[in-house]
């Protein structure tokens, strides 16, 4: 019925790509209405709003599109995106302990939720692997080559000797 209404030359095509919109997930976003001339900017909203609430300058926002608002590259929605693939995160890494069978060799170092990579740098396995200078420098090795985002400039000159491995 709906691919009908769809296909369906008659009904006006504006009305035909708001149904395909909300079918999809899609909302308009400043890029779409951008576009179409419906908004002067297609700088992302949610960005500019989180850059306001540091006090810091809104020039040279990101597109607002989908793939940018459900992605950590949006200041405004980092944390809930952020949160968002943490919760499914866990829920797989339960599901896969669940389904373990018994004879398994693959040991699962994380269950109690209270291990992180300090914690568990420190178990005699891992350090048989790598030290943990040489994988702060194999970590920084690989940091420096992801930028600086303007939201961490402060933090990067404040210690930029020590930044990437702490954002590591």
């Amino acid at each position: 019925m709906l691919g009908k209404y769809l296909s369906d030359k008659k009904i006006p095509w504006r009305r035909r790509r708001r149904l395909g919109m909300a079918v999809a997930g899609n909302t308009p976003t400043a890029s779409f209405l951008t576009k179409i001339g419906k908004m002067q900017s297609a700088g992302c909203w949610l960005c500019k709003i989180a850059r306001e609430a540091r006090g810091e300058s809104t020039d040279g926002l990101a597109n607002e599109t989908n793939g940018h608002i459900n992605s950590a590259g949006c200041e405004g929605m980092a944390t809930t995106v952020t949160a968002a693939h943490h919760s499914i995160w866990r829920h797989l890494y339960d599901r896969m302990h669940a389904a373990q069978k018994p004879k398994s060799k693959l040991k699962f170092v994380t269950l109690d939720k209270k291990s992180n990579m300090s914690t568990l740098r420190r178990r005699e396995e891992f350090l048989s692997i790598c030290s943990k200078e040489e994988l702060a420098e194999k970590a920084q090795d690989i940091e420096v080559i992801i930028p600086v985002k303007k939201c961490q400039e402060t933090r990067y000159n404040l210690n930029p000797g020590s930044f990437f491995v702490n954002r590591f």
